[in-house]
C-alpha cells in the first residue's frame, strides 16, 4: 500500500512542476508519463482524470507555500517583520521560486479563469485564505500596539496580497526581480506608515 501512495505522490509532485512550468493546457497526460516513467495504467488508476491530477497539484502547491509562509512567520517577531517575511518567500522569483515556475496561486488564477470552475473555485479559495492569513498578522499588530487601531486590516491584507502576487507576475514576466524587490521596499514604507 505504502508503493501505491509514493507512486501517487510522484504523479503529484512531477505534474506540480508540469503544470507550473508548462501550464495545464500545456501538459499532457503523455507529458505527464514521460516526466514520471509511468505507463498510463499507472496513472489512471490514482485518477480518473488529468483534472484530478491539476486538482491534487494544485493542493500539494498550496501546501508548499503555506509552509513557506509558516516558517517565515516563525522566524520573525512583530507583525511588521512577518508581513515583510512573507512577502520575502518570493525575493527572487525569477531564479529561484519556491515552486519551480513561479506562484501556482497566480499561475493558476490566470488559466482556470472561466475554463475551470472548480480549480478557479479552489483558486479563489487559496487567494482568501491567504489575504485573511495576513489580516490575522496585521490584527496581532493592532493588538500589540504595531498599527494604528484604524486601519482596515482586512482592505490591507488583500492590498498586501495583491501587491505580492502582481510583483512575482511582473518580475517573472520581465525576468527581472527589482519589481519583487521594489514591492517589499514600499510595503516596508506603508507598514511604517501604519505604525502607531
Amino acid at each position: 500500500m505504502v508503493k501505491k501512495d509514493e507512486i501517487k505522490d510522484k504523479i503529484i509532485d512531477i505534474s506540480l512542476r508540469l503544470f507550473n512550468t508548462k501550464g495545464i493546457n500545456g501538459t499532457s497526460i503523455q507529458d505527464i508519463m514521460t516526466a514520471t516513467d509511468l505507463p498510463k495504467g499507472a496513472i489512471y488508476r490514482r485518477f480518473k482524470n488529468k483534472d484530478e491530477i491539476v486538482l491534487a497539484s494544485f493542493q500539494k502547491g498550496g501546501e508548499i507555500i503555506w509552509g513557506q509562509m509558516l516558517h517565515a512567520v516563525k522566524k520573525a517577531d512583530t507583525a511588521i517583520d512577518k508581513l515583510i517575511a512573507v512577502s520575502e518567500i518570493y525575493q527572487d522569483a525569477v531564479h529561484n521560486p519556491p515552486i519551480e515556475g513561479g506562484c501556482p496561486l497566480l499561475n493558476v488564477a490566470i488559466e482556470s479563469d472561466g475554463t475551470f470552475p472548480e480549480l478557479q473555485k479552489k483558486a479563489a479559495e487559496g487567494y482568501q485564505e491567504t489575504v485573511a492569513f495576513v489580516q490575522t498578522i496585521i490584527e496581532e499588530g493592532k493588538q500589540n500596539k504595531e498599527f494604528r487601531q484604524d486601519v482596515d486590516s482586512q482592505s490591507l491584507a488583500s492590498f498586501i496580497v495583491f501587491s505580492m502576487e502582481g510583483a512575482i507576475m511582473a518580475s517573472r514576466l520581465s525576468s527581472d526581480n527589482i519589481h519583487v524587490q521594489h514591492n517589499i521596499s514600499h510595503m516596508k514604507q506603508l507598514l511604517t506608515h501604519y505604525s502607531d
